[in-house]
């Protein structure tokens, strides 16, 4: 908190009211946040430090700064914000006391990366208790990337806490998130303010012609006009940015100073956790006069020493670090080395150790690699990567060079540092490389083609394929791994690319599996002699007694509905959840949150899908991702709400590429088919089978099928039947044979099919094709002029496709009923449709008995959030208490 007054602040009257506004909030309990962006100088910091006035008051406050220097260690920033209240860390419940331990480097252990963001939430809103609390941070574009995220995650779920974030970030370094926050751009001063600002700086008198030049240069920037005329002069304009020339007015003043003072000042700028008990030990090991050194330095206004040591500006300290000379900077960083205690702080003692170090070093790069096993750890992958990459530098061994350039390069790549990651592996000699070493170059680069996208999504594969190749002969179970990696990623790429088909040619030359055959012979099977052979095999790797697919779970899903198994389907799906829940991976907790709902879509349970999306949606966000798609496309393809579903695919077209094109065309198809514009069906059917991708193709052909026969394509709909016929007869399953009868009904007009399709189905768990059945049963009977026989179906699909929530389907039911002279019963709203996703995830659990924290911890927001939500629930559902949310059946 300041302890000296504000400075009045000239032309800000808007900047200030938002931030007021802001403050009132949250102190009604409505928390907010605002990211105040602009040019250095600007006056960010001069409004968060009026912000930090305003709320002296009635608000808590606490603060944080961005430091360039400490970019990469993992959740610097957040332990700097939450330092003050870490006395409510007993008030947490264990798992996120011990993550936010863990995160701060304060106990051993791995967090749940997403756990972080919600036990800082916590923490901060058990702060919060009993004074509203005011969040600041300052120079957030250098904040460390996992700080950002978990900020970012609790900016976004301070609604209604009694919680403001404010943070200060430039306009060209807005760190990914922040740029999403609520924000005020801060521009420059008018001339009359401007001004107005220079008249009321007594250190220097300027003539007419000088301040004119001082305000044409400044361009209305605050921090140049007071600093400009301190620098004894005002130098001829210059091409470099007004950053660049206010930084030199700090140096000419750093210069001016004793050299004891510059000295302190130096290694005030290396360390950016601004201890004094840490400078002043270190400024003892270099024999620097305290007392005298830190009263010259705040003569000079340039840095205050006290409960925090803090420059009056961040280009202040950038100033004070790049003015020193390279062996000063060396001395400082290893001065601090020796003052930060190796056993509560190793990983800033490692890198102020590297800082220090001007050639190879084998003990400091061992030091650095620990460091990036335990920021690893702790979910600092970018912290990792920058630890190795040094670590490598400093490398006296070539082998151990070698392994620590690898390791930096996989470390940027987790970290979505790309081009960081090229960089390292365009430092590898890969002539000198074993095959082994040269393979994972080849994994990297194809991993790196494939994040890239267009072209590079087509070349990863490949890359991969490579690497498979190379260690065929010495590492065949290592070449065969690689192998199936290709054709995961294959798989996503799409067939249309042809890419999956030169997988799978190349593995056909895989070296042979040492026990029995396994999923890579299995689907060379499949590509090579079709789906009679092919599905009984794969059906043999994913249901055997090594259950395989539990090392390519993602994989496996498309191969269960390849094998038209919904039973399989929920088996894995059920161990990806649990999986994910019990190790708290991201990445498989929204493949099987995901894959969750595709299962509640083909279901019918459209409640259950729109809760497993909402809660992967906080997953992904709490990781600081963007939520699957594929799910949303499933749903809004079913539900049939033309104007929410082509907005989507039209989204999901434009943006995505492979599978996830495939799915927005299948799910056209049976948006059209439902709306009976049986043409637009026909040719999104014909998109969707092009490119014969697995699993999609399959459930795409029954669109294909329908849509040609009402269009009256008939050699479409045999040919699609025949290619439905080869992929349902191997399954073998019920689900299977009930699609594949319903298809040959349109083709065959036979109402034995009908009849057919009706029993494999009944009983089935697909409950949305029994009832699709019902309606194309009921249609046919219809136009056989048995209107009798035709009420009963319609009305039973009628009823079932209104129960699941097929509207346009159920729309398509009604008309024929009109035909046949009845009108159909309306059916009362869905539950469902009156509420948001998230609303309905939190309504199904409170209405299976969860708690408030209980629905909290799955997505991610505060007990009192969840209870702010519950009230909306109320109120639009007309009820008044969570006894009641259990008597409604589609929450069930």
């Amino acid at each position: 908190m300041p302890t000296t007054p504000a400075r009045p602040l000239v032309g800000r009257h808007d900047e200030i009211d938002r931030l007021l506004a802001l403050l009132g909030a949250a102190e009604r309990g409505e928390g907010g946040v605002l990211v105040l962006r602009g040019e250095p100088g600007i006056g960010k910091s001069a409004l968060l430090d009026h912000a930090e006035h305003a709320a002296a008051e009635k608000f808590q406050v606490i603060r944080a700064s961005g430091s360039e220097f400490e970019a990469e260690l993992p959740f610097a920033a957040l332990h700097q914000l939450c330092v003050p209240v870490l006395a409510h860390l007993d008030a947490l419940a264990a798992p996120y006391r011990d993550s936010l331990l863990v995160a701060f480097g304060l106990a051993d252990g791995t967090p749940h990366p997403f756990r972080v963001g919600l036990a800082a939430l916590e923490l901060l809103d058990a702060a919060a208790a009993e004074h509203p609390l005011l969040c600041v941070v300052d120079d957030a574009h250098w904040m460390d990337a996992a700080s950002t995220r978990a900020l970012t995650f609790v900016a976004r779920r301070v609604v209604a806490e009694p919680v403001a974030l404010v943070f200060a970030t430039r306009n060209q370094d807005a760190s990914r998130g922040l740029d999403e926050l609520p924000g005020l751009t801060i521009g420059g001063l008018s001339d009359e303010h401007s001004r107005a600002l220079l008249s009321m700086e007594k250190t220097v008198t300027l003539d007419e012609r000088v301040r004119d030049r001082v305000l044409a240069e400044a361009r209305g920037n605050p921090l140049a006009l007071i600093e400009l005329p301190k620098a004894g002069g005002f130098a001829p304009p210059a091409p470099s940015p007004i950053a660049s020339r206010i930084e030199r007015s700090f140096r000419t003043r750093i210069a001016e100073l004793p050299p004891d003072a510059r000295y302190l000042l130096i290694l005030a700028s290396a360390d950016p956790t601004g201890e004094p008990a840490l400078l002043w030990a270190a400024a003892q090991r270099l024999a620097i006069d305290v007392p005298v050194a830190s009263a010259a330095a705040e003569a000079s206004e340039l840095v205050r020493f006290g409960t925090r040591v803090r420059f009056c500006h961040p280009l202040a300290r950038s100033a004070a670090y790049r003015a020193a000379e390279p062996e000063p900077r060396r001395a400082a960083h290893l001065a601090l080395a020796d003052a930060t205690d190796p056993v509560t702080a190793p990983d800033r003692r490692a890198w102020h150790r590297a800082q220090a170090t001007t050639g190879p070093d084998e003990q400091v790069a061992a030091e650095l690699e620990s460091s990036a096993s335990r920021a690893q750890a702790r979910g600092g992958v970018a912290a990792a990567a920058a630890f190795l990459e040094r670590a490598a530098a400093l490398s006296l061994d070539p082998g151990k060079q070698i392994e620590r350039t690898l390791a930096a390069a996989r470390a940027a790549l987790a970290a979505g540092g790309t081009e960081a990651a090229t960089d390292l592996l365009a430092s590898i000699d890969t002539e000198t490389l074993d095959d082994r070493r040269h393979a994972s170059v080849d994994l990297l680069r194809g991993q790196i083609a494939f994040v890239h996208g267009a072209d590079g999504a087509v070349r990863g594969p490949e890359l991969i394929l490579r690497a498979a190749q190379r260690l065929a002969a010495e590492y065949p179970e290592l070449s065969r791994e690689y192998f199936v990696a290709a054709l995961e990623m294959g798989l996503v790429v799409g067939r249309a690319a042809g890419v999956m088909d030169r997988v799978l040619d190349a593995s056909r030359s895989a070296p042979p599996a040492s026990g029995p055959p396994d999923l890579l012979d299995a689907l060379v099977l499949l590509n090579t002699d079709g789906h009679r052979s092919g599905v009984p095999a794969i059906r043999r790797v994913l249901t055997g007694e090594d259950a395989g697919w539990t090392r390519v779970p993602a994989l496996a899903t498309v191969l269960a509905g390849e094998l038209w198994d919904l039973d399989l389907h929920a088996t894995i799906v059920d161990w990806l959840v649990r999986t994910g829940r019990d190790t708290g991976s991201p990445m498989t907790i929204r493949l099987g949150l995901s894959q969750t709902a595709l299962s509640a879509v083909f279901t019918g349970d459209f409640g259950r899908a729109m809760a497993a999306i909402a809660e992967e949606a906080a997953v992904a966000d709490a990781v600081g991702d963007l939520p699957q798609l594929y799910p949303r496309v499933h749903l809004a393809a079913m539900r049939g709400r033309r104007d929410e579903a082509v907005d989507l695919f039209a989204e999901v077209t434009g943006r995505g590429t492979g599978q996830l094109t495939a799915n927005a065309h299948w799910a056209t198809a049976v948006l059209y088919n439902g709306l009976a514009e049986y043409p637009a069906a026909l040719d999104a059917a014909t998109r969707a089978v092009a490119g014969g991708d697995l699993f999609l193709t399959g459930i795409a052909l029954p669109e294909l099928v329908e849509a040609a026969a009402r269009c009256g394509e008939h050699a479409a709909a045999r040919s699609a039947l025949e290619n439905l016929l080869e992929r349902t007869e191997p399954a073998g399953t019920r689900f299977a044979s009930g699609v594949a009868a319903g298809a040959r009904a349109l083709v065959s007009d036979a109402e034995d099919d009908h009849v057919e399709a009706l029993e494999q189905l009944t009983g089935d768990s697909s409950a949305p094709h029994l009832a699709r059945t019902h309606l194309r049963y009921g249609e046919w009977l219809r136009r056989k002029d048995r209107r009798r026989d035709a009420r009963e179906h319609l009305r039973t699909a009628h009823r079932q496709l209104s129960e699941i929530g097929l509207e346009a389907f159920a729309r398509r039911a009604a008309d024929e009923l009109r035909a046949t002279g009845e009108v159909a019963r309306s059916r009362s709203v869905h539950t469902y449709d009156q509420l948001t996703m998230q609303e309905i995830h939190i309504a199904r659990q409170v209405a299976a008995g969860a708690t408030s924290k209980e629905v909290a911890t799955r997505l991610f927001v505060s007990p009192r959030t969840v209870d702010a939500h519950l009230r909306n629930i109320f109120r639009k559902l007309s009820i008044t208490s969570r006894r009641q949310l259990r008597d409604m059946p589609d929450l069930g």
